[in-house]
């Protein structure tokens, strides 16, 4: 008696299972293909040579353009501003009248103060001839003495008042002097703050009415170095910068100062060090942001190479037999070197000076030598990334 299969379907899905077995090999296989060790040629390295140039090592830091010598003009009397003779931009001379205050009310105090100062000499005389008359009496017992002392006593205050209103016409005429104002020093007016008719109050601080500036063919950098790299700035030490208006053109300059107070800003320590600078076309000007480098050391024509090559790491199957350095320095350093043959080999070399992107080379290795920076990209891997995508993702592999 025969019996039908209960489930027809089953074959079908033994031969589906037979036709899923290759292709799951292949993918294994295609696995353990990309998975395998890959053997790096001469071909696969990137090298750069060693070759000579100029290496400089400098400290970078930010600072502000100032004149070297700000003088601020003020007024130490209160009044309305009658006249200016200066302007922003002016060039002024020392002593030269720039500003001038309403004199209406210190011209009454000068007279006032004359007029009290002859009141005090006229009555001084009357006490001085009051004295003089009771002295010739007093010699003729016709007078006590009290009556001399007192007259005695009465011209020296007469003497005194005297004094009290020449010291009040000096000081009324010192304030009319001062509603008249100079400049106290030779250069440019940067800053002007008052005009005709504005009230100056000196009631409690003199009002600021001008800023001139010495000069500013000559000008300074108030640049913020870093306390990392204080320690490295002297004075006399170069400096090269530039500033935004002019940013395709090098200033120079040199440390005159490096100042011992902190300056703290959100828990960050800088040092102000001042940087003087020529300035002979006056394209600098005060308030400018400068990006500042301070010449540490520099080296002209010097063996150099590329800080990525004292960086290099390579896979521990590919890498040269290991060589122990000649001493223990810290400027002693390990690069790979690629022979003419392909052969890769470890070279320990002596460093100078570092600019971030290129390093002094003081030994170990000769001018056109090969080092190795890292590994290329293997071409199979490049090919298959260039034709994109994957056997079981939808997307191109990423390597």
């Amino acid at each position: 008696m025969e019996f039908e299969d209960p489930t027809p379907s089953s074959g079908l899905r033994r031969r589906w299972w037979l036709l899923l077995i290759p292709v799951l090999l292949a993918a294994a296989a295609w696995y353990a293909w990309n998975q395998r060790p890959q053997s790096h040629t001469t071909g696969e390295f990137l090298c750069v040579e060693l070759e000579e140039g100029d290496v400089v090592q400098t400290v970078r830091a930010t600072g502000t353009l100032n004149p070297v010598r700000t003088v601020q003009v003020g007024s130490q009397v209160s009044g309305n501003i009658q006249q200016l003779f200066a302007d922003f931009n002016s060039p002024v001379r020392e002593g030269q009248l720039i500003a001038r205050l309403d004199t209406a009310t210190f011209d009454a105090n000068v007279r006032l103060a004359e007029s009290e100062l002859e009141s005090a000499l006229a009555g001084a005389q009357l006490r001085q001839v009051e004295e003089q008359r009771l002295l010739s009496l007093l010699d003729r017992d016709l007078v006590s003495q009290a009556s001399a002392d007192e007259a005695e006593a009465m011209r020296r205050q007469a003497e005194a008042l005297v004094n009290i209103r020449r010291a009040s016409l000096r000081k009324a005429r010192l304030e009319l002097e001062r509603c008249f104002i100079h400049s106290p020093t030779d250069g440019v007016v940067i800053s002007r703050n008052v005009d005709v008719g504005q009230t100056v109050a000196a009631s409690l601080a003199a009002p600021v009415l001008f800023e001139i500036a010495d000069s500013l063919s000559r000008m300074k950098i108030n640049a913020h170095v870093p306390e990392a790299d204080i320690g490295r700035v002297r004075d006399g030490q170069r400096v090269e910068f530039r500033v935004d208006a002019f940013r395709d053109t090098w200033f120079h300059g040199v440390v005159a100062q490096v100042r011992h107070a902190p300056i703290l800003v959100q828990n960050v320590v800088t040092y102000d060090t001042v940087v003087l600078v020529d300035n002979p076309d006056l394209l600098l000007k005060p308030g400018m942001t400068a990006e500042v480098f301070i010449v540490l050391a520099e080296r002209s024509g010097v063996l150099r190479l590329r800080n990525a090559a004292l960086r290099t790491r390579l896979p521990p199957e590919i890498q040269p037999p290991a060589v122990d350095p000649p001493r223990s320095d810290p400027s002693i350093r390990p690069v790979y070197r690629l022979g003419d043959d392909g052969a890769l080999t470890m070279t320990w070399v002596e460093t100078g000076i570092s600019d971030g992107a290129y390093t002094e080379i003081l030994g170990g290795l000769s001018p056109g030598d090969r080092v190795v920076t890292g590994l290329a990209p293997a071409p199979a891997r490049r090919q298959r990334n260039a034709e994109g995508g994957s056997l079981l993702q939808s997307r191109p592999a990423q390597f």
